[in-house]
């Protein structure tokens, strides 16, 4: 009972601080709008989508590279990963993801993300109305992550990313660096995870459709290049905690064979808008179903997310089949599903 009250004071504490940041104060400077590439902080897993967002700290695995690339050092074996999300305003975006373990504290792992806006209308000055042209506006990321058991309860990580993005006939590339870390405090079965995302140079945007023809040039092709101005990418820092409320692990609040709550809080600061945070919780029953439910705190737009998801054995391997929404309120629902094979 002593350590449940405990638990429950210190996550009081945590969301009232995240209520207390002034985002809600109407004349506060929000960030909003200040960088690029900001595909780079939409969720990948189904998994942490229906825990409202909670993964730095609960994420094990390679559906949580994104969050945290220290979450691959749990893996035993080797693990695929795919999943599909349909975002709001028609906008979809798929993730695969492989990792696996190569040594006894080494481990190796890939993520790709693709997303797609669906056509958009052409119009120009001249044909405001549209020239019955379509483009798409296309996004995407390529992750390279290793992670290191440094010791039993804790595991650090580290991630190459290359990304990209088009839109109609400009594009931008560009490089960045993930790092994260895992650590089993040893206090009330308490897992702290940190992550900072999307470290990298400014971007900026080139291309044909930034190009001008004119007459009298000294370039060859007699065209000019519009210079546009650089933005940074979305830089965030994440901080969570993991705590499970009953199961097995020696670590639970209350022993159960047959049953597993878990609780889990993070905390995100990002360069280009205020803290805001994710609270959520699963329940597993065997480890072979999973029902989940979580918020998002102080986001604009999204609010209740919950999920589902099933466990199979077959053989040697094993597949985790999992579905999650989000409520964005004025904008719908979003929508994912996703499934794991692990070897």
């Amino acid at each position: 009972m002593k350590k449940i009250y405990q638990l429950s004071v210190l996550s009081v504490v945590l969301i009232g601080m995240l209520h207390a940041q002034y985002r809600d104060i109407p004349d506060v400077v929000t960030k909003v709008a200040t960088s690029a590439a900001n595909w780079l902080k939409l969720g990948t897993s189904t998994r942490a989508a229906g825990m409202g967002g909670t993964f730095v700290a609960a994420g094990q695995g390679v559906s949580a590279i994104p969050y945290n690339p220290a979450a691959i050092a749990y893996l035993e074996g080797s693990e695929v990963y795919v999943s599909r999300t349909n975002y709001v305003a028609g906008i979809t975006y798929n993730v695969i993801s492989y990792g696996t373990r190569l040594s006894a504290s080494d481990f190796f792992g890939i993520n790709i993300f693709y997303l797609d806006s669906g056509p958009i209308g052409v119009t120009t000055e001249k044909f405001s109305n549209g020239t019955n042209e379509d483009y798409h506006v296309t996004s995407m990321s390529f992750k390279l992550a290793y992670a290191r058991r440094m010791t039993d309860r804790l595991k650090v990580g580290v991630t190459l990313n290359y990304i990209r993005d088009e839109i109609y006939t400009t594009n931008m590339q560009s490089v960045a660096f993930d790092m994260g870390s895992n650590f089993d405090t040893g206090i009330f079965g308490i897992v702290l995870g940190m992550s900072v995302s999307n470290f990298g140079p400014e971007v900026q945007y080139g291309g044909e459709g930034l190009q001008v023809p004119v007459a009298d040039s000294l370039d060859v092709d007699g065209r000019l290049n519009k210079v546009t101005e650089s933005f940074p990418l979305p830089l965030m820092f994440r901080l969570g905690i993991q705590k499970d409320i009953i199961g097995p692990s020696e670590n639970a609040t209350l022993k159960s064979s047959t049953h597993r709550l878990s609780f889990a809080m993070d905390g995100t600061n990002p360069t280009d808008y205020t803290v805001h945070g994710n609270a959520g919780i699963e329940y597993a029953f065997r480890e072979l179903a999973f029902l989940r439910a979580g918020t998002n705190i102080g986001h604009d737009t999204a609010g209740f997310a919950a999920g589902g998801g099933l466990f199979f054995k077959m053989g040697s391997m094993s597949a985790k089949v999992d579905y999650a929404f989000i409520n964005y309120n004025i904008l719908k629902l979003m929508h994912q599903v996703s499934i794991g094979l692990e070897f």
